[in-house]
């Protein structure tokens, strides 16, 4: 208790830090540091490669978005100095990557929507694993924790080991090649920033963020007037998507399996081991939802095997149609842009309000309050069409089966086009109003 609460003191102390200084002074104080204690490579992975094929080790990758404050739940202060960690990561050949300028986007896939995320590798550009998941935009202890980054850890130095045995199973870990090699090729991108950062001019400015990238991903099929994939919109699944609770302190265990859920029909249960999923080997959560990215959103089946007690069991994770639309995609900052394109900038949530009756046939029913509205530029418009907060959203394109904010963003961009208008429903003080939202680009 001693020592989470000290890890908590240090936490706001380091968040304290951060907000007194300004954000470019936080990206070059940062590039100083690092650069002068010289445990880490700074933004070089190039560099990295050549020095794990002229030493052996193998490579860990930190890219840790600067100046996010959500980043100090795994600061370097933190992790340099960790006991465990620490000897560790001397085994490894250390890159600190703050930008994604000029990233390999070919080999480096995960989640965007992540500020810290964490590559095991070898010098002939194997991956071993991943590590960093996050479920909430604040929270972020059920997902990750200095345990289970030590977990992590030396499981990347024992496949590291092990490399020629087990290469041909951690095929699965590279993706196949995205819409564009390096994020500042993306249509939207290429005109603002270029392939690195200008620490000669203003280096915030010239920084291309994590979340910049799924934002682009998505509008790359948007402004081409195509439906947004659903492995687009509901990336890297959280393994409780299917019903399975993690424990974040070690490599891959289930803590919890939910009753009824998809895990649970395969026949996990808690205390089970992952050993390996669709053959890969397991090595934290993040692990686990790089396999989840990758299933068909058609559904099909996955093998498992598993440790349990001290036994070896195999089994099959199956999957159903439009499985992964059970993600919540509300924490994820990429929802800002979908809510502008879909919702002309409001954020909705189910109504609660007694004097909201929904309307519908059958079972369909449809109350989304109107929690906020944008007031400025493309998320203004909204506002400007005559929306206000507390309205009550009771039909939306002729559609009133549309019961959650997420449902109402995946009707407009797998079936609307930029451009056009929908017919939209509200209760207001007892009064049903009719307007027409535009769907933008």
């Amino acid at each position: 208790m001693r020592a989470f609460s000290s890890l908590i003191l240090l936490l706001f102390a380091l968040g304290t830090a951060l907000t007194a200084q300004t954000r470019d002074e936080i990206v070059r104080s940062d590039k100083e540091k690092v650069e002068r204690e010289g445990f880490w490579m700074y933004n070089d992975i190039p560099g990295a490669f050549e020095e794990a094929k002229r030493t052996g080790k193998p490579i860990v990758v930190v890219l840790r978005c600067l100046p996010c404050h959500e980043c100090v739940k795994l600061d370097d202060e933190l992790v340099d100095t960790d006991p465990v960690i620490r000897p560790l990561l001397e085994q490894f050949v250390c890159v600190r990557q703050v930008a994604t300028n000029g990233l390999d986007l070919d080999l480096f896939q995960y989640d965007t929507d992540q500020s810290f995320a964490v590559f095991f590798l070898a010098a002939d550009k194997t991956i071993y694993g991943r590590f960093g998941t996050r479920s909430h935009r604040t929270e972020w202890m059920g997902d990750v924790s200095l345990k289970g980054l030590a977990k992590a850890l030396q499981g990347a130095l024992d496949l590291h080991a092990d490399h020629a045995k087990v290469k041909e199973a951690l095929a699965g870990k590279r993706g196949r090649p995205m819409e564009v090699s390096s994020p500042e090729r993306y249509p939207s991108l290429k005109d603002k920033f270029t392939d690195s950062l200008n620490y000669d001019g203003d280096v915030v400015k010239s920084c291309i963020h994590c979340h910049q990238i799924g934002d682009a991903q998505r509008e790359y099929y948007w402004h081409d007037r195509k439906p947004i994939p659903d492995k687009v919109l509901w990336p890297y699944p959280h393994p409780k998507t299917v019903g399975l609770i993690m424990d974040p302190n070690e490599r891959a265990t289930v803590k919890e399996v939910q009753e009824d859920s998809v895990a649970a029909q395969a026949g996990l249960r808690s205390g089970d081991v992952i050993a390996t999923l669709d053959g890969q080997p397991m090595l934290s959560i993040a692990d686990i939802q790089w396999v989840l990215h990758n299933v068909d959103p058609d559904g099909g089946a996955v093998p498992v095997e598993i440790n349990r007690d001290g036994s070896a069991v195999a089994a099959q994770v199956r999957f159903p149609k439009d499985w992964r639309r059970a993600s919540d995609l509300s924490w994820r900052v990429t929802t800002w842009g979908l809510r502008r394109i879909a919702a002309g900038g409001m954020v909705l949530e189910p109504s609660t309000r007694s004097d909201a009756t929904p309307v519908g046939v059958g079972n369909e029913t449809m109350a989304l309050h109107v929690k906020r509205v944008g007031k400025y530029g493309p998320h203004g418009t909204a506002k400007r069409t005559g929306f206000l907060e507390g309205d009550v959203i009771t039909s939306f394109d002729g559609r009133t089966d549309l019961s959650s904010e997420q449902d109402l963003l995946t009707y407009v961009v797998t079936s609307k086009q930029p451009g056009d208008q929908v017919d939209v429903t509200v209760l207001r003080d007892g009064k049903e109003l009719s307007y027409k939202l535009p769907i933008q680009k």
